[in-house]
């Protein structure tokens, strides 16, 4: 096992002042070829679909449609070898270097992009997913299998919107069917692209503000993604994530064994 990729300081400074960091290397490209076959082996057998941990996250999921945003939570559980390798030696460290020793990785999903048709992803933050009755500092890891471009869908932020409070969102469509969220009224102006190379990376705060494009390409645009973080820590009054409470989606149904 080699050195793990080391964080300068100053990428450290970036990403607590700006939310987000992006760097060229995290995944060695022997690594990106077997995790990509890893990837296409579980999308292609619908892995998890039956207990609600596939299901298309822009869409209402329905049987017989071809899901447009399709998403695998914890796909390191139908397939371990994912948790082996040079990338996650490099992932355990920098997650150390931006959270401090408390920061540990986490759990792990995959968003899939088809291409000409993959949907966007709209904005949001992280932690409107989340328990309303926690503050966190954590963050995600986003690792292209392939090259990620603006046209394909890759990774754009919003500079020191990890600074603010959780805004009000709402599924995407106002569909309560859809799990997807998009955010309300929160100012994008100052949206920034991350255009990265295969095992590139980008890391971002859990309050973080950040888009992903449609695949508008002729290639499938894969993503794996990796969540990291201290402990969270319990609030004095929880927030309202009331657009939680109302969401109606298939893949919960599932997940509850009611369909």
């Amino acid at each position: 096992m080699e050195q793990p990729v080391s964080l300068a300081p100053e990428q450290v400074a970036f990403y607590r002042e700006k939310g987000y960091l992006s760097i060229p290397s995290l995944m060695p490209k022997d690594e990106v070829e077997r995790v990509r076959e890893i990837y296409d082996r579980l999308f292609a057998a619908r892995t998890g679909r039956e207990t609600g941990d596939q299901f298309d996250l822009a869409g209402t999921d329905e049987e017989g449609v071809e899901a447009k945003l399709p998403q695998i939570l914890g796909p390191s559980r139908f397939a371990p070898e994912l948790l082996e390798g040079q990338y996650r030696v490099n992932l355990a460290h920098a997650v150390k270097q931006l959270l401090g020793p408390e920061g540990a990785v986490g759990g792990d999903h995959m968003i899939f992009k088809p291409a000409r048709i993959g949907a966007e992803t709209p904005w949001h933050q992280d932690q409107a997913y989340w328990d309303p009755d926690y503050d966190y500092n954590s963050l995600s890891v986003w690792i292209p299998l392939q090259e990620a471009t603006v046209e394909n869908g890759c990774m754009w932020f919003v500079p020191g919107s990890h600074r603010l409070e959780i805004h009000p969102h709402h599924s995407i469509g106002h569909d309560p069917r859809v799990h997807g969220l998009e955010v309300e009224g929160a100012d994008v102006s100052t949206a920034v692209a991350c255009p990265l190379p295969p095992g590139g990376a980008t890391f971002h705060h859990c309050k973080t503000l950040h888009y992903t494009g449609a695949n508008k390409s002729d290639i499938d645009r894969r993503a794996y993604i990796v969540g990291a973080g201290v402990p969270a820590t319990k609030r004095a009054i929880p927030y309202d994530f009331y657009w939680n409470r109302i969401k109606q989606t298939a893949r919960e149904a599932r997940a509850a064994g009611r369909g």
